[in-house]
């Protein structure tokens, strides 16, 4: 079982404030207003918390303004990176739910 679930993916600056356009993975876009943080994916087993303090929506898009990041050079280096958050975190799942996570790699039988 992954120890965080993926929310989005950072694609592109968006202005020169440091916001962020973020391509949401997350079947309800609105959970974004709950998070008051998220886990961003450095790679190789890297991460860093960041506190989010403006969340706007732009058609398919999440935008996100970061505490942590104030210019676009500061948040430009993060394109394509992951945005996790901690399973205790997560939307409570209905009975015979499953995130997608959960199920890569089981058997399945017919």
């Amino acid at each position: 079982m992954e120890k965080y679930l993926r929310v989005g993916v950072i694609t592109s600056p968006h202005g020169v404030r440091g916001e962020v356009k973020v391509y949401p993975t997350t079947d309800d876009v609105m959970r974004f207003k709950k998070l008051d943080k998220v886990i961003l994916d450095l790679g190789r087993g890297e991460t860093r918390e960041l506190k989010i303090r403006q969340v706007k929506f732009f058609k398919n898009m999440v935008i996100l303004k970061f505490k942590e990041f104030n210019n676009i050079n500061e948040i430009e280096k993060y394109k394509g990176k992951n945005l996790l958050i901690r399973r205790d975190q997560a939307v409570k799942l209905a009975p015979n739910e499953n995130f997608i996570t959960d199920l890569i790699g089981l058997k399945v039988v017919t």
